[in-house]
């Protein structure tokens, strides 16, 4: 028999009053529950309902009732079912962000590109300092279960890891504990040799799972270095004389081809930032952090998207650029996005 929703809720009751308190269970205490709404009659008669069907149990006649080895294994399914929808809900929402901030960053790169009239180019946010926000491990056959790590900024990596031998929904439950427990909020930097290796004998005959697992937690929240960047305006280079030499366009065009040179660039911004916070930064002739622009000036800043998600937008022109212009631009786009996703976190 399939149990109705206010059985369920008052079965859900019985487990967590009874795992904080160690003691049998009674309907007038349930009644107290606000979220229950149920007078005391009524949470009594579905309790019988409950000892009837197995999930409950009554140690003794004029105690209260307490949960069966069914009822737990009821809880711990659902629970189980639950919160691997809710990481299903969360990988659908975090690929539509994912495809929403691609498609936002395109668009700057272009509306920049229109505006100045000159060669922009958008870098994709680089993660600095991520911590973990949970792990969740789920079964999907006998020996192979489905590690899902969300970090920062909603970072998601989803890993299959094979066991050795056959795993059950009670050692997949407390490796989560164990994991959760012991790892959220810390960063990449913060898990030590020491920690890894309590955690491994901890887990006992299941420390090879914990290994896998913190080899795909340290790919999550390590710094990427495959930086996606996104380009547009190219073409404008041809508007200004002194760019059009056959070695200047060359040059040029083979950076935002390639963009090895214009990750030189965005690691650059990035570092300087992060020592002196220095905002928008200018970069004449020489200056520039890569030969091909030499002739040219680089005006950049960083923008931020999330906590530790920073990227940077830079404006490539001739060293006769209009700098007033360029930096009110770069200024204006960067509290765009600040403000934007400030507001939606």
């Amino acid at each position: 028999m399939e149990l109705d929703q206010r059985k369920k809720q008052i079965l859900y009751a019985v487990i967590k009053t009874y795992l904080e308190t160690g003691e049998p269970v009674g309907s007038r205490t349930l009644s107290k529950y606000e979220d229950l709404h149920l007078s005391p009659a009524t949470i009594r008669n579905e309790m019988a309902d409950l000892e009837e069907l197995g999930y409950l149990m009554q140690p003794h006649t004029s105690a209260g009732r307490i949960p069966s080895d069914k009822g737990y294994r009821f809880y711990v399914d659902q629970m189980l079912a639950d919160e691997k929808k809710e990481v299903e809900d969360m990988k659908g929402l975090l690929i539509e962000k994912a495809d929403k901030v691609e498609k936002l960053l395109k668009q700057v790169a272009n509306s920049l590109a229109v505006n100045t009239n000159y060669a922009t180019m958008v870098s994709a946010p680089k993660i600095k300092g991520t911590k973990i926000k949970f792990i969740q491990l789920s079964k999907m056959e006998q020996n192979r279960i489905l590690a899902v790590i969300v970090a920062d900024g909603n970072i998601i990596k989803n890993q299959i890891i094979e066991a050795k031998d056959p795993i059950d929904d009670e050692v997949i439950f407390k490796l989560n504990m164990l994991l959760n427990t012991s790892l959220n909020g810390l960063s990449v930097d913060e898990i030590n040799l020491a920690m890894i290796s309590k955690l491994k004998e901890q887990a006992g005959e299941y420390s090879d799972i914990v290994s896998d697992i913190i080899d795909t937690v340290s790919e999550v929240i390590k710094p990427d270095d495959d930086l996606e960047i996104y380009t547009s305006g190219a073409k404008n280079i041809f508007k200004y004389p002194e760019l059009t030499d056959k070695e200047s366009v060359i040059g040029l065009i083979t950076a935002f081809e390639e963009k090895k040179q214009l990750t030189e660039i965005v690691n650059e911004t990035m570092l300087n930032d992060e020592i002196s916070s220095r905002g928008i930064q200018v970069y004449i002739g020489d200056e520039a952090p890569t030969d091909t622009m030499k002739d040219c000036s680089v005006v950049t800043a960083t923008y931020e998207i999330g906590e530790g998600m920073k990227g940077t937008i830079g404006i490539i022109g001739p060293k006769r650029m209009d700098y007033d212009k360029v930096v009110k631009t770069l200024k204006s786009i960067t509290g765009q996005l600040d403000s934007l996703y400030k507001k939606k976190e």
